[in-house]
């Protein structure tokens, strides 16, 4: 039967916005962000068991957003890892600026999809500058094309798609239209530590993983250029800035050189290194690199922006376009930038407001101050490590350092309390078959005297493990 719309509607269960609800949450965000330095950077056990009270069977009625509010306040936030003070230095995770936090606040409240022009012409605007100023700031090709994704997974899924497809189509093979049923055979050639993200990526996209070509690297993890095999227009060739435990960059002009003669597509993983370009100390690591084809890189570490912010770049917008893109008879492009052209994905978040306000909160010479500060920072953590004892396996090149206590058990043990001690974090990793502590010193927020306290926090956590 046909609703009658005569009559009376019924209340909205969500309510019209309250403004109290939003300084709530900011009274909530500041106390948070005022006191992130000082908290643990790990909770606390009892934290952890609180969070049992939002284990509970879905509720029957609204719920009243104050009190989800200070639910989430006072159980969900004591019970955070505080990834955005200065002491956590796990997995390669950036801080976030302050006045960026602001800007995406804002474009929360906007809720833009980024999709189409139609859709949110200032986001489509902002890609269009950011684009523009990454070409600049990392030196890479004119024309290069950049598209706004979630992390460096997803940027390396579309560079390496675009790869595949631009060489198949030279062959006269359309992956995207006949699938790979059939396809002419590509060759993968990448070192043999690659991060591990590059392998599922490959898996996804149908280039399997056990007949890959793995060459193999040096003592830093670096590729080594004379075991590089003959390559061909057939082959893909994966290329790193920043061994994800030791920080070190292959030899870009003579890999893409070599890659570049042969017609091979050259994809660079640059997650957190590909920023290193930003500096005038550091950019000679970064030397060559604009010779690849695409490149993946992530706002949020190195630069600090909020989380979800990868990048994939391609210097072949057509190629980067052809496999991403989708038709429909709803979907309206425009003469101005639609973003979903160069991502995955439709519908999506203003990935580029933070990102445009990150860049223009800093300009050329902030980013350059803040990549070489954390060099700098990575670099005394690492001298004064050793002066207590420790061991660094690892060239500090950029921001990565390995820290050893000598002994494998030793080392082991002295990471469970560096954990668990409340002062710092670091993650665990291992290194030419043997376990070390992995330190990323990622954030604006880390000071030296962050550095100091935690190298104290190393030393005590390896006493208490010898004593035991």
């Amino acid at each position: 039967m046909k609703e009658n719309h005569d009559t009376p509607e019924k209340p909205n269960p969500y309510g019209s916005h309250n403004r109290e609800w939003f300084e709530q949450a900011k009274d909530y965000a500041l106390d948070y962000m005022e006191s992130v330095r000082d908290r643990r950077v790990c909770p606390t056990d009892e934290a952890v068991a609180a969070l049992s009270a939002f284990d509970e069977p879905l509720p029957d009625k609204p719920g009243d957003p104050g009190d989800i509010l200070k639910t989430l306040h006072e159980t969900g936030s004591p019970a955070t890892v505080a990834q955005t003070g200065g002491r956590y230095f796990g997995f390669v995770n950036g801080g976030v600026i302050p006045g960026v936090l602001a800007a995406r606040w804002l474009s929360d409240a906007w809720d833009q999809n980024a999709a189409l022009y139609v859709m949110s012409p200032v986001t489509s605007v902002l890609e269009d500058v950011c684009e523009r100023w990454l070409i600049d700031l990392l030196g890479l090709p004119a024309g290069t094309a950049a598209g706004l994704v979630g992390g460096p997974s997803a940027a390396s899924l579309c560079g390496l798609a675009a790869g595949r497809n631009a060489l198949t189509d030279r062959m006269g093979y359309d992956v995207a239209r006949r699938g790979l049923y059939g396809a002419p055979e590509l060759r993968v050639v990448l070192g043999e530590d690659a991060h591990s993200t590059v392998y599922k990526t490959l898996s996804i996209l149908g280039l399997g993983s056990e007949r890959l070509v793995r060459v193999p690297t040096d003592s830093q993890g670096r590729m080594r250029p004379s075991a590089l095999p003959q390559l061909d227009d057939r082959t893909i060739l994966i290329l790193q800035a920043g061994n994800v435990n030791s920080g070190a960059f292959d030899d870009f002009t003579v890999l893409c050189s070599a890659a570049r003669e042969a017609g091979a597509w050259v994809h660079v993983d640059g997650a957190f290194g590909l920023w290193a370009a930003a500096s005038q100390d550091l950019r000679h690591l970064t030397a060559g690199m604009e010779l690849a084809d695409s490149w993946s890189v992530d706002a949020h570490k190195t630069l600090n922006a909020p989380y979800d912010n990868g990048i994939t770049l391609c210097r072949h917008p057509e190629a980067l376009t052809r496999a991403l893109h989708m038709t429909g008879a709803y979907i309206q492009y425009s003469e101005h930038r639609d973003g979903m052209l160069h991502t995955p994905d439709m519908s999506r978040r203003a990935r580029a407001v933070e990102l445009w306000a990150t860049l223009k909160a800093m300009g050329r010479e902030g980013v350059a101050q803040l990549v070489d500060g954390l060099h700098q920072k990575a670099a005394y953590f690492a001298q004064s490590l050793s002066e207590q004892g420790f061991c660094i396996p690892n060239d500090v090149c950029f921001n990565q350092v390995l820290v050893s206590a000598g002994d494998p058990a030793l080392t082991e043990k002295t990471l469970q309390g560096i954990q668990s001690s409340g002062v710092c974090w670091c993650g665990g990793s291992r290194w030419k078959g043997e376990p070390v502590i992995r330190i990323s010193v990622c954030s604006h927020q880390t000071t030296y005297g962050d550095v100091d306290r935690s190298v104290e926090a190393f030393a005590k956590a390896r006493d208490r493990a010898v004593a035991e």
